[in-house]
């Protein structure tokens, strides 16, 4: 049995799920969610919780077991209580300032960058070098962190850069350390 699989999800008061044609819907206080889900796994709601079979133990039936159990878990907590992203500017100069519903990097470049979020994704300014990307998408909301990291990765020599919370860049020595 998979153990992510067979772990059921429980659904909170106020979120409704629903299975039809393939396609799972979730929808809470926050929004709303679409996943398509393989006729493979079974999907069976019993006691404000969501139980997973599938049918056989072949090695697809169990990865497509935990993956879709996942998939829906996180729906279901991206309804209720959403997901955020810190991320961290570092480095002299460097900033950012809300602008609209986007925001606008100044990352030691010769311009600054503006940079609007996917519908459903929200950035919020905490300070002068703190980023905070929250929506009810994990997926979504990781890969807009993971696109803002990218206008300037943290480099290794003095760690400038954006980077996430609590992320480690491992710092390298100079030209003039070897002597």
């Amino acid at each position: 049995m998979s153990r992510v699989g067979k772990n059921p999800v429980s659904i909170p008061s106020g979120v409704k799920f629903e299975r039809a044609n393939g396609v799972v819907t979730v929808e809470g206080p926050r929004g709303k969610l679409t996943q398509e889900i393989e006729d493979i796994i079974s999907t069976e709601v019993m006691e404000n919780q969501i139980i997973f079979k599938r049918p056989s133990d072949t090695k697809q039936h169990r990865a497509k077991h935990g993956l879709y159990r996942a998939l829906i878990a996180n729906m279901v907590k991206g309804v209720t209580e959403g997901f955020t992203r810190n991320l961290e500017i570092e480095g002299v100069g460097y900033r950012v300032e809300k602008t609209g519903k986007g925001a606008t990097f100044s990352l030691g470049f010769s311009h600054p960058i503006v940079f609007f979020p996917p519908e459903g994704i929200e950035i919020n300014i905490e300070k002068a070098n703190k980023v905070l990307v929250s929506g009810i998408d994990k997926q979504l909301v990781g890969q807009v962190a993971a696109k803002i990291r990218s206008l300037r990765p943290p480099e290794p020599y003095k760690g400038k850069g954006i980077r996430y919370e609590g992320e480690h860049i491992r710092r390298k020595a100079g030209k003039t350390a070897g002597s």
